[in-house]
């Protein structure tokens, strides 16, 4: 009785077409296992499956345009922890989970170094979704049945990293501020949440007057948090200055 050989070859390649779900080539494995295109055909399935699996996570992330972070400018901010930023960017706050905020004024970079944060974790696997806090909030308060909400909270819930602009910029009632609490108490422990706000948490009473839950809301954020304060003026208004001085040396040169 003739008995087969098995090398790690071939249980690595029979692994991955189960994985694939090529089960049709796995009923023919000692026809196909020698076979010079298998490798090629292995090969081919993983890298368009994983092409097509990072375009629907791009896809729902809805991260929008940034500049990378190889582009940032690190000497504009006052202050900045790039040691911190950088140690972010391998991921490994995704593994405990932890959470992250970014503390700092107007344009001074917290949603470029989140949004970098999050598509880093897009090309590493992970899925995240991109969301500005008044946004979020405004969905989830316009469910109009407990059913509806709750698929709603799913959706900001489901993702490994959620990404919450701008929190701080409007003030929310008490019904808002529940809302976060349920995102957040749903989230914690189990997702990584990035947070930007241009408030100090000592200042979240002013976001949402009145709550009972912002205690908590910070509590739960910061319990195992990378927290990220960044200090300077407005990059927007530095681009903008740059950009008039140029366009008036560009007409006083037309003129001569």
């Amino acid at each position: 009785m003739m008995t087969t050989t098995t090398t790690p070859d071939d249980d690595a390649r029979r692994a991955a077409l189960r994985r694939l779900g090529l089960f049709g080539l796995l009923a023919r494995w000692e026809e196909v296992r020698h076979r010079e295109w298998l490798p090629s055909v292995i090969d081919y399935e993983q890298s368009e499956r994983q092409r097509r699996s990072l375009q629907r996570r791009l896809h729902f992330a809805r991260l929008g345009s940034f500049k990378p972070l190889c582009d940032f400018d690190w000497h504009w901010p006052k202050k900045i922890d790039r040691a911190a930023v950088e140690e972010l960017s391998s991921l490994e706050f995704l593994t405990e989970p932890a959470n992250v905020v970014l503390i700092g004024p107007n344009s001074t970079g917290k949603t470029t170094i989140a949004k970098n944060l999050a598509h880093l974790a897009l090309l590493g696997g992970y899925t995240a979704r991109f969301t500005t806090a008044s946004a979020m909030l405004n969905d989830l308060a316009a469910q109009d049945s407990a059913a509806a909400l709750n698929r709603r909270l799913r959706h900001y819930c489901r993702p490994a990293v959620l990404i919450c602009d701008e929190l701080g910029y409007l003030s929310y009632d008490a019904r808002y501020a529940d809302l976060l609490f349920e995102v957040v108490t749903r989230r914690y422990q189990h997702r990584s949440t990035i947070i930007t706000t241009n408030k100090p948490f000592a200042e979240w009473n002013q976001v949402f007057p009145n709550a009972a839950s912002v205690v908590t809301i910070i509590d739960r954020l910061v319990h195992k948090a990378e927290i990220i304060t960044i200090d300077g003026d407005s990059y927007c208004l530095k681009e903008a200055k740059e950009r008039a001085a140029h366009k008036a040396r560009r007409r006083k040169e037309r003129t001569r």
